[in-house]
């Protein structure tokens, strides 16, 4: 490749000194002919031309490699390199014309300024005509969108290396025509050959200068409001942005360009990192055995994760479906994480094999995670979801009571908070269940309340995604659908610390920031895959699906909601129901559902006095 690079610089290199020299003595000529020796160039002055011919050509070449004329890529000039091409012929002219006085070889003033004009213009058309011929090629050319114009965000060591990456490996089809950084002291240095251009502000502008088909944000230790405030202008652009992950993710790949991802909505919410108490949850996880339920689940898996950052003794993985906890467990088996990890593949729903788990195991910590949580699916299937969430919760926090766990911690939703759907409503059960057993238990049973998970098993931005793919359209319920949203792993690490609060019988509520609307969601997708919404990809509203809201609450009327010691974390009032009554009035639910499976919903009404269905 170097071989090649010095050929092309020796070939513009020998064009140039062509082109001066020709420029001079067309100068020359024109110069002459004005007067009576009409294309006659008097011997003097060609005296004089031949004489100083070197030096005034060895000036212009040195200024040209000062000025970077012969390390551009010419096929991607654009405004920048016109600019360049201006001041350097400028300053050799002026630089020849010092000479030629300071050593009486001058030529007349006259020369300088026509053939400072000539040069400038053979110069710049050659160099610009490279571009020409790429642009022509290219737009006519299927092949053309194999070629991006690449701008990075961040002129830090992961930026240098992004552009270092695209130099070496050409055939990526990468060329990084620019570099943004705010740090003014940055601004118009060079990284690796190319040039830091502005600051944030000045992304629109260089887009359109440098014909910019994608954006590469490459700031992994950046905080989450500080990307966002970048993707919010890049929104504004026609481009594909894309971004580095974190630091800790950059540690376990050695190519900055293979762990460059798309944007994903968590960048957009621009949510603070979880400050954990590492103290408090050390003290209950650390050595212990702990179950987790749904363990091969986008929220379980995670939670699997986060608690083998905390060195328990034994780490249970409870599972129906045994493909998803077979990938967690290769992937903690990796890790070297040094304790036990036991697959367990078992339902919930089974008593038996729960009764079993837990007299085998004696685990001192549940996370309860299983359950059935696809609202439009549950109203279809309402039995199943009785069965999976509420008595599948019956079944594990009876053998927690009964072998004696110390703290169980069950995964709940926004949406058992005035339930209008199947699912919601057994959630609420669910956790009416936890507070009422937590009454006679020495176990302490807690729920955590939290809405939509980015990126979760059957969530919509995974959906979204998939039919931005296939060229649209997007579908979305109603305008004015919003939810709250969370990213899974805030999601388990408040769960985790909320668990390390538990005293019993709390109902604790994450903070899910401000509701999102989901046609915004779905439109800035589309605009970070570098398409135009209702242009490129059209959105379209398909209407509320049984048993969905508009708006999602956190909240019932009478549950207060009090601060904890986490800023994230706030618990509800404490609930008196009695677990014996509780237990009579599902042991009848139970015949009632087994004769008329149609009379689920009514039968939910009548424990759940909040729920209603949108219909009635």
């Amino acid at each position: 490749m170097d071989v090649i690079r010095n050929f092309k610089i020796s070939v513009l290199v020998l064009l140039d000194i062509i082109l001066i020299n020709l420029s001079i003595v067309i100068g020359l000529f024109l110069r002459f002919s004005l007067d009576e020796h009409y294309l006659q160039i008097p011997v003097y002055y060609m005296t004089r031309y031949y004489n100083t011919a070197v030096v005034i050509t060895a000036i212009f070449i040195v200024i040209f490699y000062i000025f970077r004329l012969y390390s551009s890529l010419w096929r991607y000039a654009s405004v920048n390199e016109i600019v360049s091409i201006f001041f350097a012929t400028v300053i050799a002219t002026i630089l020849s014309y010092i000479y030629g006085i300071t050593f009486n070889v001058y030529l007349p003033r006259s020369i300088y300024i026509i053939s400072w004009m000539l040069i400038m213009l053979s110069v710049g058309g050659i160099r610009f005509s490279n571009r020409i011929f790429w642009m022509a090629y290219f737009y006519n050319k299927k092949e053309r969108s194999a070629f991006k114009n690449i701008l990075i965000v961040g002129a830090g060591a992961s930026g240098a290396k992004v552009v270092k990456e695209m130099q070496k490996n050409k055939e990526l089809g990468y060329y990084p025509v620019g570099i943004i950084d705010d740090d003014k002291y940055k601004q118009g240095k060079y990284i690796n050959n190319v040039q830091v251009l502005g600051n944030r502000n000045d992304i629109e502008k260089i887009v359109k200068q440098k014909w910019v088909d994608e954006i590469i944000i490459a700031m992994p230790s950046a905080s989450q409001s500080e990307i966002k405030g970048i993707i919010d202008i890049c929104k504004n652009v026609k481009c594909k942005v894309r971004i580095q992950p974190g630091v800790n993710y950059l540690l376990d790949t050695d190519s900055p360009l293979g762990s460059i991802r798309d944007i994903d909505i968590e960048d957009l919410l621009g949510r603070a990192p979880v400050m954990l108490d590492i103290d408090n949850i050390a003290d209950y996880l650390n050595n212990k055995t702990v179950l987790v339920t749904g363990g091969g689940g986008s929220i379980g898996s995670e939670l699997c994760r986060q608690i083998a950052k905390f060195s328990p003794d034994t780490l249970l993985v409870l599972d129906i479906y045994e493909n998803n906890v077979y990938d967690l467990q290769n992937e903690l088996d990796k890790l070297n994480v040094g304790f036990k990890i036991k697959v367990l593949i078992g339902s919930v729903r089974d008593k038996q094999r729960v009764d079993e788990i837990f007299s085998t195991y004696r685990p001192d910590v549940v996370f309860h995670a299983a359950a059935h949580k696809h609202v439009p699916l549950m109203e279809d299937n309402p039995l199943e979801a009785v069965k999976n969430n509420i008595y599948g919760t019956l079944n594990m926090v009876e053998c927690a009571h009964k072998y004696g766990t110390k703290r169980f911690v069950m995964i709940s939703t926004d949406k058992a908070v005035n339930p209008t759907n199947v699912m919601g409503a057994t959630k609420r059960v669910c956790e009416m269940i936890i507070q009422a057993i937590d009454q006679i238990s020495n176990t302490e049973f807690v729920a955590v309340r939290f809405g939509n998970v980015l990126g979760s098993n059957g969530s919509v931005i995974p959906l979204f995604k998939k039919q931005i793919q296939s060229g649209g359209p997007i579908t979305v319920t109603h305008p004015e659908i919003n939810r709250f949203f969370m990213t899974i792993p805030e999601a388990a690490q408040l769960v985790i610390q909320a668990g390390a609060m538990a005293k019993g019988g709390e109902i604790f509520v994450l903070d899910m920031g401000q509701p999102v609307k989901i046609v915004d969601l779905a439109r800035d997708l589309i605009k970070l895959s570098g398409l135009e919404p209702e242009k490129d990809i059209k959105i379209v509203f398909t209407g509320l699906r049984p048993g969905e809201k508009l708006y999602e609450e956190v909240l019932m009327a009478e549950e207060g909601l009090n601060k904890t010691a986490h800023e994230k974390i706030m618990v509800g009032t404490l609930s008196n129901i009695d677990y014996y009554a509780l237990l009579s009035k599902l042991e009848d639910f139970e015949t009632i559902i087994n004769k008329n499976p149609k009379e689920v919903k009514q039968a939910l009404m009548d424990i759940v006095p909040t729920y209603h269905t949108i219909e009635s």
